[in-house]
C-alpha cells in the first residue's frame, strides 16, 4: 500500500482496544460516586470525532450526554456541568489551547475528567483525573479516538443495565484492527480513483447521516480543507433539502457517505435525488466492505471507523497526484491566532 506502515497501524489500534478494560473501570467509578452526566469536550477534529458516541447515547441511554465546545464553554459556562459531571477531552497532542483553558476550569468546577490523549508529557496528559495515552499521528487517530470513546458510550449503558450483550460487543472488537487492514488492503486498487475525483474539483459538497455524518463533517474541514486547501460544503443528509440542493448541477461534486445505522434512508434519500441533476456524485459505502465474522449490530456501531481507514488510503493516494503533502499548512499552529 501506498506511503503505509502496515504494522504501525495495528499497534496503533491495538493500542485503543487495550485501553478498553481501564475506560470501562474508570466509568464504573464515576457512576458509583454519583456521575449524573457526561460532556464530550474536544476542540477541532478531535471533538467531531466524539460525535457518534455522544450520539450513540443520546438515542439509547437515558444517561444525558451533552457535546460542545470549550472555545465556547469558556466563555459561557454551562448550567449541566457541574461536580457531578464526566468530562472526556480528547486531544492527540495533549496541548490543544482552548482545552487546556477549559481544564482549568473543569477543575475549578469539581467534574471528572478523562483525557485522551497521544502524549502522556503534557497538560492533558498530565491533567485528567483518569488519563489514558495512545499514542497515534494524524493518519491512524480517527480510528483510535471513535474505538475509545464508543467504549466509554458503551461502557455507561452495559453499567447502567442499559445493553445486555456488551461482552459479545467488545469480543467482536477485538478482531477490528486485522479487519481493517484487510479493509485497506482490499480498498486500494480503487482508492487512486476516488482520490482523482477530488483532485479533479476544487469544490465539493460532502454529506452523510447518522454516526458517518460526523466523518463527512471531519473528511471535509480536517483533511480536504486544512489539509489539501479544497473548498468543501459539509452538509448533514437530513438538511440537504433544505437548501444545499439548489447548489447541485451537472459539475458540481457530490460526495455522499453511507452507513450501516437506521439513518442510512437519509443518505440513500439523497443518493436517489442527485444522479438526475449532477453528472459527479460518488458514494462510500460502508456495506460494501468485507468484515468476516462481524454481526450487523457492530457493523452498524462501527461504520465510521470504516470509512475513517478507508478515507486514510484515498488521502494517501491524493496528496501525492496533488503534490501537496497532509502536513503542510499555512496557518495553522504556524502563526497567532
Amino acid at each position: 500500500m501506498l506511503n503505509f506502515d502496515e504494522q504501525r497501524f495495528l499497534k496503533i489500534q491495538g493500542g485503543a482496544l487495550a485501553l478498553r478494560d481501564a475506560l470501562d473501570r474508570a466509568i464504573a467509578d464515576c457512576l458509583s460516586a454519583g456521575a449524573e452526566n457526561i460532556h464530550f469536550l474536544g476542540t477541532g477534529g478531535a471533538a467531531i470525532l466524539m460525535q457518534p458516541a455522544a450520539q450513540l447515547l443520546q438515542r439509547r441511554s437515558r444517561f444525558p450526554a451533552f457535546i460542545d465546545m470549550p472555545a465556547e464553554l469558556i466563555l459561557t459556562g454551562s448550567a449541566n456541568l457541574t461536580a457531578k459531571s464526566i468530562v472526556v477531552m480528547p486531544s492527540l497532542s495533549g496541548t490543544t489551547k482552548e482545552s487546556v483553558a477549559l481544564l482549568t476550569r473543569m477543575k475549578e468546577i469539581g467534574a471528572t475528567v478523562i483525557t485522551l490523549v497521544g502524549h502522556a508529557d503534557t497538560p492533558l496528559g498530565k491533567g485528567g483525573d483518569h488519563v489514558f495515552v495512545n499514542f497515534a499521528e494524524d493518519d491512524t487517530s480517527c480510528e483510535s479516538f471513535y474505538l475509545q470513546s464508543l467504549f466509554i458510550a458503551l461502557s455507561i449503558m452495559r453499567h447502567r443495565k442499559e445493553i445486555s450483550n456488551y461482552a459479545e460487543i467488545a469480543a467482536e472488537l477485538e478482531r477490528l484492527p486485522a479487519l481493517l487492514l484487510d479493509v485497506k488492503r482490499a480498498y486500494e486498487p480503487k482508492a487512486e480513483e476516488f482520490a482523482s475525483k477530488l483532485a479533479a474539483a476544487d469544490y465539493h459538497i460532502i454529506t452523510g447521516a447518522g454516526n458517518v455524518w460526523p466523518q463527512a463533517f471531519y473528511y471535509g474541514m480536517c483533511i480536504l480543507e486544512e489539509m489539501q486547501w479544497i473548498r468543501t460544503r459539509p452538509v448533514h443528509a437530513s438538511d440537504f433539502f433544505h437548501g444545499t440542493l439548489e447548489l447541485i448541477d451537472k459539475d458540481v461534486s457530490l460526495i455522499l457517505f453511507k452507513g450501516e445505522d437506521a439513518l442510512r434512508p437519509l443518505a440513500e434519500r439523497v443518493e436517489n435525488f442527485a444522479p438526475a441533476y449532477t453528472d459527479k456524485m460518488t458514494v462510500l459505502d460502508t456495506a460494501e466492505f468485507d468484515l468476516p465474522g462481524m454481526s450487523p449490530e457492530v457493523r452498524a456501531l462501527i461504520s465510521p471507523i470504516l470509512l475513517a481507514t478507508v478515507l486514510e488510503r484515498i488521502s494517501a493516494h491524493l496528496e501525492v497526484m496533488r503534490n501537496h503533502p497532509l502536513t503542510t499548512r499555512r496557518y495553522y499552529k504556524r502563526v497567532a491566532y
